[in-house]
């Protein structure tokens, strides 16, 4: 598969040109890549408005996952995420009363941030099983059950899947649920590029999705900051020529030519074998997961290129158990009181499958502890997202936060999921979840905002 803008760059800059142009750095070296860092130059094309080598590169991108439309984002699945709330709302029936979403309550925060950017309220839809910070396990049959029961009909529901432990629920019932009833499924799917290049594809799009985002850099050898807008066939005729225009709204008029090529050159990697490396790693982590299980860890179901470890099990904290498979060489993902996440490319190597092993083998098994408890219920909601994000805040402990409104979502990323979203009334259940996840001090709205 060719890489036009790879081939372009290249080309520009064996030429040796004066660059009397951005970047400041004029193709001089200081960290090594920025002989190939430009801007949009002749014959570069432009991100948000692509008919040159950028818009060859996504027709590339297209044909590899099949699906209406497929787009670049160099600003990550955040970006994605701002866009096809924009575009799901465009579509929507406009009314007196205030547009909503129906989420699950697992949202990372940069869907927070995009309901108040847009003014619309949420509707959290909370797990009928076991969940956690991470996870929110909901069914088909509790999602027709919710939307019968709300008041207003949401322009979209949005859920994220695989969420951060590796957990999706079943996307292809949730789909037909929303198709049911003409409101289109949004799926956070920043964790699972690689899932369409399973013998059958378990992506989003091809199990009925709307919409989807795909962070390229989280399963896929791309730069950070790499990552995909789809859109279903759908949809793309519906709303494909406004979907640049939604990127551009949301995103940077300086995109980054090195994520751009690299995106490109993804192109050709997935073209080259790549299903038949991806089944090889999967089968090595899955040796894994079983050696794990009979050492007597809890491994939890997961997507196919996560292991995620209930640690508690064999009587250590997540954050623990991190610590030591650091000391012997080894950086995870997450890790929380709880459990460790650890994610595998095809570019991991046989001997780092290894290295796992020879670490948490090496650890003795003690008194098992129990799982942090999550919220029982939802808080009051006592202001509007938009409200608390954009009004006066100020920075006070957790124990004093108790009683007050919530401004900006104080997790960190990883896992980026708020323990309590903006306009909602902190809870004593709220303050103990945050000290557990080391948080001691949160934003609140200033007294007197309401």
């Amino acid at each position: 598969m060719n890489t036009p803008i790879c081939a372009f760059i290249e080309k520009y800059a064996e030429k040796e040109m004066t660059r009397f142009h951005m970047p400041g750095h004029k193709g001089i070296s200081f960290l090594g890549c920025e002989k190939t860092d430009i801007t949009e130059i002749g014959g570069a094309d432009e991100l948000y408005a692509a008919d040159g080598i950028i818009a060859e590169s996504e027709e590339n991108a297209g044909r590899l996952f099949g699906f209406g439309r497929t787009m670049y984002s160099t600003e990550g699945s955040s970006q994605c995420i701002r866009a096809m709330l924009f575009l799901a709302l465009q579509e929507a029936e406009q009314g007196a009363e205030r547009p909503v979403v129906l989420a699950a309550r697992n949202a990372h925060k940069a869907f927070l941030y995009s309901c108040g950017l847009l003014d619309v309220d949420v509707e959290w839809l909370m797990p009928e099983a076991d969940g956690s910070l991470c996870s929110c396990p909901i069914t088909a049959a509790q999602l027709e059950k919710h939307l019968l029961t709300m008041e207003r009909k949401p322009f979209a529901v949005y859920i994220t899947a695989p969420d951060y432990l590796g957990y999706s629920p079943d996307i292809r019932r949730l789909a037909e649920v929303c198709k049911k009833r003409e409101i289109p499924l949004l799926v956070d799917h920043a964790h699972g590029a690689y899932l369409k290049f399973l013998q059958p594809s378990c992506h989003a799009m091809d199990l009925g999705a709307a919409m989807c985002c795909d962070s390229a850099h989280k399963t896929l050898p791309v730069l950070t900051g790499g990552a995909y807008l789809h859109l279903s066939a759908e949809w793309a005729e519906k709303a494909g020529e406004r979907a640049k225009k939604a990127m551009e709204l949301f995103g940077s008029t300086s995109p980054s030519y090195l994520i751009l090529q690299s995106l490109d050159r993804c192109n050709r990697y997935l073209s080259e074998g790549y299903e038949i490396r991806l089944e090889k790693t999967i089968g090595q982590l899955s040796a894994v997961k079983e050696k794990l299980r009979m050492l007597g860890w809890e491994v939890m179901e997961s997507d196919p290129l996560k292991l995620t470890i209930f640690t508690g099990a064999m009587g250590y904290s997540g954050r623990e158990t991190a610590e030591t498979l650091r000391k012997g060489g080894i950086e995870c993902e997450f890790a929380d009181m709880d459990g460790v996440v650890l994610m595998a490319t095809p570019e991991n190597s046989p001997a780092d499958f290894t290295r796992i092993l020879s670490v948490l083998s090496g650890l003795p098994k003690r008194e098992a502890v129990g799982r942090t408890e999550y919220l029982p219920q939802l808080p009051q909601r006592r202001m509007t997202i938009r409200e608390a994000l954009f009004g006066r805040w100020e920075k006070v402990s957790v124990r004093e936060a108790v009683g007050r409104i919530c401004a900006s979502p104080c997790v960190s990323c990883p896992p980026a999921i708020p323990i309590a979203a903006s306009g909602e009334e902190i809870t004593e259940e709220m303050a103990s979840l945050f000290l557990a996840y080391g948080i001691e001090t949160i934003e609140v709205t200033a007294k007197g905002c309401i």
